[in-house]
């Protein structure tokens, strides 16, 4: 049971925002919107360090000196799969003319969708892979930490999910039921990529830390990549950064007073 509430909490941080489609008349001001990516980027970045590298070497710590190397290879090959799909995945994100990755006829609100959906896939592998070391009584994950993570990539997920859903009513012309739904629906991936690294606990326990670290390294390029120039274009980028340094002291709390 702790498990599934575990999993399910990113989703309802997403689904939460997407309802602010329900709420809220207006799109959501330029700068609220810099300030709360700036705030994901912030929570990304703190849960990349405490929650997944740090874990991942204290664990190889076998290997005495060499204890970097699990974190070291699985962060670069999060950061190259995240490239592929960036590459080959089609997606648009908000404020863009056209649409990146592969050329399909697919509609402009799918895209911007499967923009956000790239992002949570690596979010929700980050919460499984915690939660299959707790499955197999990791000694070296403990229930609280898993959960702050969760809570924390659910804090993060609120203002994404807004930020899919707003402008989908406000510049698709979207009725508000259905915009909720994409909103809501690009946050799905999260469990079910929890739930499918879990399934696989046997087999991927063995090889723990590199797949902390290979999660670490997908948020960590959503950050570098997308959020943090996001935050920086135009006017007062300044408010992003604040945004990103709350973030970071609330996941770095988070996993420090409850793991």
């Amino acid at each position: 049971m702790n498990i599934f509430l575990g999993i399910m909490i990113p989703f309802a941080g997403t689904a939460l925002g997407a309802a602010c489609v329900f709420l809220l008349k207006n799109d959501i001001r330029a700068g609220v919107q810099k300030a709360l990516l700036g705030f994901a980027s912030g929570i990304m970045v703190a849960a990349s360090v405490w929650s997944l590298l740090i874990p991942a070497m204290e664990m190889s710590e076998p290997m005495g000196k060499l204890c970097f190397i699990p974190a070291a290879l699985g962060f670069m090959v999060g950061i190259l799969t995240l490239l592929l799909m960036d590459s080959y995945v089609p997606h648009q994100h908000l404020g863009q003319e056209e649409a990146e990755g592969v050329k399909k006829n697919w509609s402009r609100s799918m895209k911007m969708v499967m923009a956000v959906t790239i992002h949570n896939i690596p979010e929700g592998m980050a919460v499984g892979v915690v939660f299959a070391g707790i499955a197999a009584e990791h000694t070296d994950i403990t229930l609280a930490g898993a959960f702050a993570l969760a809570v924390g990539i659910a804090i993060q997920n609120f203002p994404e999910g807004a930020i899919v859903s707003m402008p989908l009513r406000s510049e698709e012309n979207m009725n508000k039921g259905k915009a909720f739904l994409y909103g809501a629906g690009s946050g799905i991936v999260e469990p079910i990529a929890a739930g499918i690294t879990i399934l696989l606990k046997d087999v991927l326990i063995q090889v723990l830390p590199y797949l902390l670290a290979f999660a670490a390294g997908a948020m960590i390029y959503v950050v570098v990549e997308e959020l943090i120039p996001e935050t920086s274009e135009g006017e007062h980028s300044n408010i992003g950064t604040v945004g990103f340094a709350l973030g970071f002291v609330v996941m770095m709390v988070l996993d420090v007073a409850l793991g």
